[in-house]
Order: structure tokens, then sequence, then C-alpha cells
């Protein structure tokens, strides 16, 4: 493949242009079925994760043909049979042997030592292209792979995955972190939208931080709801899930649209005595919760006061409350 080309003819040149296919086609979609189109690339998947069938099962939905997964642990393979039928289970040595695209679906901590063991085999060939979907790494973590003549890509899907098909539909807009170079940049963005996905350029000294952003909204959001149905059953509430559903989608769909405006609740009132009983209830019931709460509800105060929408003569008190909180004294 050019590496100055997106992979396939007539592709689009990146979002919003609008001739040709512009992603998957799937039932209904009204694109031409990809059966009828030959397929553009092979494809391989290293580490049959949550992540990479998905991908691959994606990928094959627009026309290219995976053909080799590399997968160790039972649910992986099972998985990958699952996703990925009929395509073979090999080593990843051999996944490289027989793919024109790789996806290095392995955990953050795992990827540098992969890219190194599989450039030092000799596994890597020129023109090959190597796509992590990494949060944390840019394409620098590929660069041993680049001076083997590999094409580094970095395409980070912004979704959490079950390692079901459900996953396929929900790349469906789904946004992608990507970092390549820039002669590769055209190739990565047409690879995101065959996927369904959207492409966001991100700058590789961004990476981390981008990567500390999502975690911070989407890992501690699943922490935060399952300590809120915990205490919700504890109060006796037989269907926390059912409570919960609608405020908290109301909740986050506010937030996405007026960002701090959205602040509700005690803390951003100023109900210093509300949050004392809070915190009190919280020590005897659930301790383990205590530090986080309080660290929320001090971020969530100082969010309240700089948008101006906690008074300054509430925020003592309720400051002071958490301070008290944090030492164990309570109100």
């Amino acid at each position: 493949m050019n590496a100055s080309h997106p992979p396939g003819p007539g592709h689009p040149q990146g979002p919003g242009h609008s001739s040709g296919p512009t992603g998957p086609a799937r039932p209904g979609s009204g694109l031409p079925d990809p059966s009828e189109r030959p397929a553009r690339l092979t494809v391989g998947v290293v580490g049959a994760g949550r992540v990479g069938p998905a991908l691959a099962a994606s990928l094959q939905l627009a026309g290219h043909r995976p053909v080799a997964v590399s997968g160790v642990s039972d649910a992986s393979v099972r998985r990958a049979g699952e996703m990925l039928p009929d395509v073979p289970i090999v080593t990843p040595a051999e996944v490289l042997q027989r793919a024109d695209l790789v996806l290095l679906t392995v955990p953050d901590d795992a990827l540098p030592g992969l890219v190194e063991g599989l450039v030092e085999t000799g596994a890597v060939r020129p023109g090959q292209l190597l796509v992590h979907t990494s949060g944390r790494y840019g394409v620098e973590v590929l660069a041993p792979a680049l001076r083997a003549g590999g094409l580094p890509l970095a395409l980070h899907p912004a979704m959490t995955f079950t390692g079901t098909a459900v996953d396929v539909q929900r790349l469906a807009g789904c946004s992608f972190g990507v970092t390549a170079p820039e002669e590769l940049r055209l190739a990565a963005e047409a690879l995101v939208i065959e996927m369904g996905g959207e492409p966001e350029w991100i700058e590789e000294s961004a990476r981390p931080l981008y990567h500390a952003a999502l975690a911070l909204g989407a890992n501690h959001l699943v922490t935060l709801v399952a300590e809120s149905m915990d205490l919700l059953r504890q109060a006796g509430v037989s269907a926390p899930d059912r409570m919960l559903g609608p405020l908290l989608g109301a909740a986050l769909d506010n937030a996405l649209r007026s960002g701090d405006a959205a602040l509700t609740g005690p803390v951003a009132r100023g109900d210093a005595g509300t949050v004392a009983a809070h915190v009190s209830e919280l020590r005897k019931h659930a301790p383990q919760t205590v530090a986080g709460y309080l660290a929320m509800a001090r971020a969530t105060a100082d969010r309240a006061l700089a948008h101006g929408l906690l008074k300054p003569e509430l925020a003592e008190d309720l400051l002071g409350v958490l301070a008290n909180g944090a030492d164990g004294e309570g109100r």
C-alpha cells in the first residue's frame, strides 16, 4: 500500500468527504455490500482481547479480509472464534507473515515489549501497516517497527468494549484518537472512517493527557455508579439501576451540553449541613467510599466557586465540613 494514500480506491480523503463509501456497509445502511467489492487489505490481530476482534470484524464489513489472529487465554480464543469465525489462530509472528494490516491490541504495558520482540525476530515487513489501539501511546512506541520499514499508526477508539458483536455496532460514530506520521494521516483517517468512526487528531505529546481524560470520565464513572447502586441497596432500594438510569442519563446529557453550568446538588448549593450528614452516613455504612466522596465534593466545590454557582459566603462552611471529614471528625 502506498503510504501517502488512504487504503482502497475511491475512499474518502478524510472527515466530511462525501464521495464513495464512508464506513462499513451495515444492514439498512444503503451502502454497497462489501462482499461485492474485492478485499483491499489482509488483516491480522495480535492480542484477541475485547478490542482487536471487534475492529477486525468492522474492517471486514468494510471489505477487508481478516486472515489471522493470535490469542493465548481460553477466553481470547473463544472470543476470536465468535467474532472472527474461520479465521485461523496462530502465533503473533505468523499473524505478521499473513497480514498487510496488523492490529496490535494488547495491554498498554505489554505493547513496547511486543513491538521490540516482533522487530528482533524479523517479523515486521517493509510497507506493512502496524496499528496499535493504546490510548496512552502515540507512534513513538512503534519506532522499532518504523526502522524495520513498517508503517506506524495509533488508532484508539474512545469506547468501552464488551467482547461481543455489539461492539461493532457501537463503533458507528465512535471517536478515535488518531496519531500518525503526516504522510500516513490520510490512511489513518480513512481506516477509522471505514470502521464507522470519527477521527480526532491527537499530537504525540498529548497522548498521555488525552488518555487520562478518558479514564477520568469513563472508568471512574463505572466505579461511581457501582458504588451508588451498592449504597441504594443498603438503603432498601430494590431496583437501583432503574432508579439511577433516568437520573444519570439526564445528568450526563446536561453535563455534555452545558458543562459546569449543569452542576446541581448540595455541594453546588453550599448546603454544608447536608454534606456533613452524607459524610457521617457514609462513614457508618460504607467507609471505603468516604475518601472518594470528599475528593469529588471538593472538586465540585472548586468548579462551582470558579463559575459563580457557589456563593463564597456559603463555601467557607462547606469547605470546613470537607476538611473535617477528611480528618475523620465529621461536622
